[in-house]
């Protein structure tokens, strides 16, 4: 059975929800809005005109803007959809839009860097609860999004020390009506543990599929028509937002690159093994990783069936 939202709420969570960024993310969670009568009017922010052009044919928002400051302007609750580099600038380009009492939060899969770009430019008054909901697909653009993208997913939430206890739980209460389990962290524990389950695999995928597209010895057509399981996994992967994945490994680097280092070191191992023919290694090592992908499943982050069980509800 496909997965379901629950029931739409009879009074809005919050009134004025502004959603900067149109992508997969800030579209579903627009889709998911108007299901779920989270708010009372949604303002879509997007520099781009022809992104608020689609949005307003997918009747996604009420109002839209490529202005942030007249976007936030009178909002309850704002979330930066857009990638981790332009967080300072768009911060300080709504700055001046921002009422006291608003929220602003966020969805980047990066914590700590966005806290030291964004929280100088915000107001006296104004709170801040930076989030990261643990999901996604390789497609962008507000025609990807779906509403329930983050259902029984993972959101994290990693408010700085300090931050309103009301403005946090209205923030996780939020999330929890889209479906999404919430966790509460510091940012730096959160970009060490993002750094290896999402930055550090999407890195060996794009690595993995550019060795293969630069192979000398193999056409690109034969890369393409003999792709086993295991590749096209890898493709799904490396097809991410090549915007977005700049940005996170710029302002993550110290977590990806610590990361990056203890991998290498067990790939070395794993290297002696397979040249001088250690077996027993190896088939550790297999079923010991193949229990993490059984546990992933039991936990209901995954399921066994094809097309990594997504499933849509439109």
């Amino acid at each position: 059975m496909p997965e379901r939202l629950g029931p739409a709420r009879e009074r809005p969570l919050v009134a004025r929800l502004a959603i900067i960024g149109f992508g997969l993310i800030g579209s579903s969670i627009a889709r998911a809005v108007k299901r779920l009568n989270l708010a009372g009017a949604i303002i879509a922010v997007d520099h781009d005109e022809a992104v608020l052009e689609r949005v307003r044919e997918l009747a996604l928002a009420e109002e839209t803007t490529i202005d942030p400051a007249a976007g936030v302007r009178e909002a309850d609750l704002i979330i930066l959809c857009i990638p981790v580099g332009a967080y300072g600038a768009v911060a300080q380009a709504m700055r001046n839009g921002l009422k006291e009492g608003a929220i602003v939060s966020d969805v980047g899969s990066v914590k700590s860097s966005v806290i030291t770009q964004v929280q100088p430019h915000l107001p006296s008054g104004v709170h801040f609860v930076p989030a990261h909901p643990v999901a996604g697909t390789e497609h962008s653009g507000p025609d990807a999004g779906f509403a329930t993208l983050f259902h029984n997913r993972w959101c994290i939430l990693t408010p700085p020390e300090g931050t309103q206890e009301g403005a946090v739980a209205t923030v996780k209460a939020f999330w929890a009506a889209m479906g999404a389990n919430v966790e509460i962290m510091t940012a730096q524990h959160h970009d060490l543990v993002l750094a290896i389950t999402s930055h550090v695999p999407h890195l060996i995928a794009y690595n993995i599929v550019g060795t293969a597209a630069d192979l000398e010895t193999v056409t690109q057509s034969e890369v393409i028509k003999f792709s086993a399981g295991g590749f096209r996994d890898f493709t799904r992967i490396a097809a991410s937002d090549p915007t977005m994945w700049r940005d996170v490994f710029l302002h993550n680097k110290e977590a990806v690159l610590e990361m990056l280092g203890r991998f290498n070191e067990d790939l070395a191992s794993l290297q002696r093994a397979i040249r001088w023919g250690d077996g027993e290694t190896l088939f550790n090592l297999f079923t010991r990783t193949r229990a993490i992908r059984r546990g992933i499943i039991s936990v209901g982050q995954e399921t066994p069936e094809p097309d990594f069980g997504r499933r849509r509800e439109e």
